[in-house]
């Protein structure tokens, strides 16, 4: 039986391919002669981070408080949702099927409709994130919900258990595990939908400076942000999934 990784080791491989990408990167903008307003360097990527490290942050601290506050909202229109289609037939019926029907829209499309309605202040990028996100908690909460094995149920009724301990014995466990799983790629969402949001108009976040920064042909600044905005979607979309790549 071969001996388990340690954690810490799972780091070393993706550490060494990174450095030796970058290695590659900088060696071909020299070899090549590319143009800094083409490709720059990596090293003129973190200057320009670190020179305009005041404007990320007063930046991107708007964008926080969207993904913040579009992630909270997604909570509490998905979870409610969800308990009142799965514990109604009737409602399953007529609201489900449009509920999965909606998947078929690409919603980053409609972020435009969300600032002719709201204006290009961050109550826009925020219904932007909410739709992203509110439909993963949705689904996470109604699977959770439908996954529970009616043996359980039967057994708790039988045994004289009520609503609330049914509640609380077998749905809030089950539920508990499919909601932490989308959480965790719900971050991801809840970023794309808010700097998104912010690159078709908006006067500040990280998707304004994104687009400022594109408009100035500022190559160096817009990787760096390219760069800033895949940490917390790589961080919850790899969150989402097991060491064996299977979805939590």
């Amino acid at each position: 039986m071969s001996a388990p990784i340690r954690p810490e080791r799972n780091w070393v491989a993706p550490l060494v391919t990174l450095v030796l990408l970058i290695v590659l990167w900088d060696l071909v903008v020299r070899v090549f002669d590319i143009k800094p307003f083409i490709l720059p360097t990596p090293w003129m990527v973190g200057e320009a981070l670190v020179r305009d490290f005041g404007a990320l942050v007063h930046h991107g601290t708007t964008t926080m408080q969207e993904v913040l506050a579009g992630f909270a909202l997604s909570v509490l229109v998905g979870v409610p949702l969800a308990l009142a289609i799965a514990s109604s037939p009737l409602f399953e019926r007529a609201a489900y099927p449009l509920l999965v029907g909606s998947q078929a829209v690409a919603k980053i499309a409609i972020a435009p409709l969300f600032v002719i309605w709201l204006g290009i202040e961050i109550s826009s990028k925020i219904a932007l994130a909410v739709v992203l996100v509110a439909v993963l908690i949705f689904f996470a909460v109604y699977n959770g919900i439908k996954d529970v094995n009616q043996l359980f149920v039967d057994r708790v009724r039988t045994l004289g258990g009520g609503r609330m301990v049914l509640l609380r014995e077998v749905y809030v466990p089950s539920v508990t595990a499919w909601v932490l799983g989308s959480l965790k790629v719900a971050v991801g969402f809840a970023f794309t939908g808010a700097c998104v949001g912010e690159f078709v108009a908006a006067t500040r976040g990280l998707g304004y400076l994104l687009q400022f920064a594109q408009s100035t042909y500022n190559a160096a600044l817009t990787m760096g942000l390219i760069f800033l905005i895949m940490v917390p979607l790589r961080s919850g979309l790899i969150a989402g999934f097991d060491s064996s790549g299977s979805p939590l």
